[in-house]
């Protein structure tokens, strides 16, 4: 290892690096520098940068610029957090009860929980709607949504499918035949980034480190190892997946057989 930052052992790698060891220059271009007198990468550092572009491509020119120090490639910097976390999804057939449709809030929670976890980030609000069918003269149509405030913010899936399977309740209508659901995380925010009074709760250490494991359990083993008590492991109001593309490149159960008769 070497610590590039200082100039001296920089130059000392510079000098000692054949150009076909630098990044972007390929066989057939180690040739061409080498009859422009260009054999290692401080020659490569040293050489004009327009002739290089010229000659050659504007990337071997930043390549250039680059080993004499000038930045020229920025690092691509990560996506920030999102501001609102949603998990929708049609149900595989119409439902009439509310249990059903509990199931369904409290897994598309599950699902966002785990994404506003991933982000590090902590829910103010959240949004439940559900509705029916919208193209289907013959059924009733409705739709309806409501929004809650948490107690504090917070990523704990369990307070938050508290708060989510309470704002059904409040908006379901007996008599429909609902097509879909939908839950919203909203007002996201960092852990620090947001100013309480003294006395506003906060959320319990102890929660943040079950979800952690929780987090910890499902990436190993797979997701949905471990899930809240209303997640069924294999609901009949699923998404219909008969005509799902198959995945023969990345699951080895998908891959063709082939019998010789």
């Amino acid at each position: 290892m070497v610590n590039i930052t200082d100039p001296v052992k920089r130059d000392w790698v510079l000098r000692n690096t054949d150009v076909a060891d630098v990044w972007g220059v390929g066989r057939k271009m180690k040739l061409h520098l080498n009859g422009m007198g260009i054999k290692s990468a401080m020659d490569l550092a040293k050489a004009d940068p327009w002739t290089l572009r010229k000659k050659f491509s504007v990337v071997i020119e930043k390549t250039a610029r680059e080993l004499g120090g000038t930045p020229c490639l920025e690092l691509d910097e990560p996506d920030p957090p999102k501001q609102e976390i949603c998990c929708s999804r049609m149900f595989g057939k119409r439902l009439t009860e509310l249990k059903p449709i509990r199931e369904a809030v409290a897994t598309y929670m599950m699902r966002a929980s785990e994404k506003l976890r991933a982000q590090s980030s902590l829910c103010k609000k959240v949004r439940v709607c559900i509705r029916t069918g919208m193209f289907n003269p013959e059924e009733a149509k409705y739709a309806n949504g409501v929004m809650v405030d948490m107690p504090y913010p917070t990523d704990d899936v369990r307070l938050l499918t508290h708060a989510a399977v309470g704002a059904l309740d409040r908006i379901f209508q007996p008599g429909f035949k609902y097509s879909k659901a939908e839950v919203m995380l909203l007002n996201l925010c960092q852990p620090g980034e947001y100013t309480d009074d003294l006395f506003a709760a906060s959320q319990p250490a102890e929660a943040t480190r079950v979800m952690t494991v929780l987090d910890q359990i499902n990436e190993r083993w797979g997701r949905g190892t471990v899930r809240s008590a209303g997640v069924p492991a294999d609901p009949d109001w699923g998404m219909r997946r008969e005509m799902m593309s198959q995945s023969y490149t990345t699951k080895l159960d998908k891959l063709w057989r082939v019998s010789c008769v």
